[in-house]
Order: C-alpha cells, then structure tokens, then sequence
C-alpha cells in the first residue's frame, strides 16, 4: 500500500491514538469483624471489662445473658453491641456513644444516666427505663414498668407499647413518646419534658396538663418518631402534654401539691 503525502501529514498530525480510559475499581471498605463474647463463659466483669477497652470500632454479639444485671455498662466510645437475650438490672447504664440492642426484655433502670448514644430493648422493660438519663436515644418496642424516664434530664424515649404509673416523674428536659397509653399520674411535678401519647391517660400527675399540637411539635415529634424508625404512624393521632409550671416557685395555695 502506497502513503501519499497528504496522508502522512493526516497520520502525523493525529497522532496515535490515546489510551482507553479505565476506571479504577473502589477500594473495599474494611469492617471490623463481630466478636461473639459468651456472658456465662467470660463472667460478667470480664465481658465487661472487654466493652469497656474497645476503640469505638468494635462490634460485639453477646450470648447467653440469662438475665445478667448491669451487662454493657459504662461504655464511651461508638461500638455496637447486640445482647441475645433477656437481661436483669440497669443494662447499658451510663451508656456515652455507643449502639446496644437487646434482642429480650430487660430489667430495672435501663439506659439508667445514659449521656449519648442508643438503646433500644427488642422487648419489654420493667421500671425507671431511661431514669436520669442525660441524652441519647431509648428506644423500647414493647411496654415499660411504672416511673419509665423518671426525672429524665435530655433524653429522648419512644415506647411502641404502654408505660405504667408515674412515668416522666420530676422529668427536667427531653422527649417522651408512647404509641401506647400512660398509667396513673403521668408527668407528675415535671418540669420542661415534651410528652406525647397516642393512646389513653389514665390520670395526669401534680402540674401536668394537656397543650395543644403546632406546627413545631408535630416536627420534633416526627424526627423522633424518624430516628426510633417508627414508620407508619401520623403526628396527628397525638395529644402533648407537659408543665403548668405552677409548681416552679412556692406558693402557699399549692402547698397540698408539694
């Protein structure tokens, strides 16, 4: 084949041709392996122990629980702890940052002075859920006992069930939601929690009344309901409640309420 000079000064200013462009495959994003840790064969301070050193990387499965108290306490940094199984007393108490889950009921004071981070208990609690408690996420998908998030100070609890007697006692700050009903003397001398029930009140507490539903209230309660991952449940099957604040300053006409 004969090049003719036209097609030599073509070749020539072309030049050869550029190379594919290829994209380079996505670096794998490691993941921190799961450490099964069996309750009953490590003891409770050893398992304990074992949360409480992690980096906040860590991811943890505990077995056989069988109703251990205080399991899963103390922890400060953002590890993620699954409990299989039912636990005693204050479980995950002084929770700062990490994400516990307990797949059964628990015990007495969950999340009890709880500052950071998320419980959520796939079952029921007894009494005191979330009591003191800080800051955070309790996330309960069953009932709870009598005095659930007793002078709760910041953090928010959502209820799928119903709550029993007292509950919000002397609360200062934070949100508490039920999908359920409330027992006797909900709210009783509160002082600034936002309250929210879908079902029946049985009685408000000393200082506790009904407020009305705006616009405000209607989207805290639907981020609540968001982070829980409540789905399916309108802001408008609510009714409020919180302080009188008749209670905040002595005064000797109040005085039985004291």
């Amino acid at each position: 084949m004969t090049v003719t000079p036209e097609q030599t000064v073509r070749l020539t200013t072309l030049g050869p041709p550029e190379p594919a462009v290829t994209s380079a495959p996505a670096a794998a994003v490691p993941t921190t392996p799961v450490r099964t840790i069996d309750v009953q064969a490590a003891g409770l301070r050893e398992t304990n122990r074992v949360l409480q050193a992690s980096d906040g990387t860590g991811r943890f499965v505990l077995t056989r629980p069988r109703g251990a108290h205080a399991l899963a306490v103390g922890l400060d940094t953002a590890d993620e702890v699954v409990i299989d199984g039912p636990t005693g007393y204050y479980t995950a108490g002084m929770n700062d940052g990490a994400d516990i889950t307990v797949d059964g009921n628990v015990g007495v004071g969950v999340a009890e002075n709880m500052m950071s981070g998320t419980v959520r208990v796939n079952g029921s609690a007894s009494q005191s859920a979330g009591a003191t408690a800080h800051g955070g996420l309790l996330v309960i998908r069953g009932d709870a006992g009598a005095r659930c998030g007793i002078s709760m100070k910041g953090v928010d609890i959502v209820v799928e069930g119903s709550i029993g007697h007292m509950s919000c006692f002397m609360g200062q700050a934070g949100r508490l939601v039920v999908l359920g009903d409330a027992g006797d003397a909900l709210g009783d001398s509160l002082y600034e929690v936002h309250i929210y029930v879908r079902g029946e009140v049985a009685s408000l507490g000393a200082d506790c009344v009904e407020k009305s539903m705006r616009a405000e209230h209607h989207a805290e309660l639907e981020e609540v309901l968001d982070r829980a991952g409540v789905t399916g449940v309108s802001t408008d099957e609510f009714r409020r409640y919180g302080s009188a604040r008749t209670l905040y300053n002595f005064d000797v006409d109040n005085a039985s309420a004291y």
